[in-house]
Parts: C-alpha cells; structure tokens; sequence
C-alpha cells in the first residue's frame, strides 16, 4: 500500500518521463494498493482547466481508494512536525504537504512522491519513501 502525490500523479497524467512516474507504472502492474488522498484530489482539480478535464481526472482516479488526509488528531501531530521541523532550522513550506506526510506517518504508509519538500521529512521524522521501500 502507497499514498501517491499529486506531483506524481500530475507528471504521471502529462507523461513525463521521471523516476517516479515509472515507479508508479511499476506499482500499477502489482498488487500494491494505491491511495489517494482527499486533499491530493482537491489539488488535481483545481489544477484543470474546465469541468470536462476534472471529469476525466475523476474517472482517471475512480480506480483508486481515497482516503481522509486530516482530522484533528493528524492536524496536531502535523503541527507537532512542522514545529519539530522549524526547531532544527527548517520551515515546511506547504501545509497539505505537512499533513500528507504526517497521515502516511501516523500511518505507517510510504509515500510516492518527486516534490522535495518532502525530504525533511523522511530525514528527520520517520516518512517512508515508497521509491526506497
């Protein structure tokens, strides 16, 4: 089981040729369960054009299981990260992708991802890369 993110699923969707977009053709032909995250979906679609465009990128993931990113007890471990995060010098600069980090840590579920913001994360506070797993 992975949570995919949404910078992967955009190269993934443009065909761009990237590590991460063939880990994910890979993760495709297995059995691995590929999830979603609600707050991924949000950020898909606000990143289309029109409304055709989001209905294909619903269908595209209709496939997948979507799961619930935050809830309170993922918002205060997410601002337990960041400021564990600021006290060694480094400042999250998204807060869905601190949360998205902080489901899959809660959670224990690696993370497919190219954005390096999320790289503090796996340093510092346990996130499993799905491309090391």
């Amino acid at each position: 089981m992975i949570i995919v993110d949404t910078s992967v699923l955009i190269d993934y969707f443009r065909a761009v040729d990237s590590k991460e977009s063939a880990l994910l053709d890979l993760f495709l032909d297995t059995d691995v369960e590929i999830l979603i995250g609600d707050l991924v979906l949000m950020e898909l679609l606000q990143g289309v054009r029109n409304e055709q465009q989001a209905q294909m990128v619903l269908q595209e993931l209709g496939a997948y299981r979507t799961i619930s990113i935050a809830g309170p007890d993922c918002a205060i471990h997410a601002a337990q990260h960041y400021r564990q995060l600021r006290g060694i010098g480094i400042t999250p600069s998204k807060s869905i992708d601190t949360l998205i980090a902080t489901r899959c840590i809660i959670d224990d579920i690696p993370l497919l991802f190219s954005d390096r913001d999320f790289d503090p994360f796996v340093k510092h506070l346990g996130l499993v890369s799905a491309a090391n797993s």
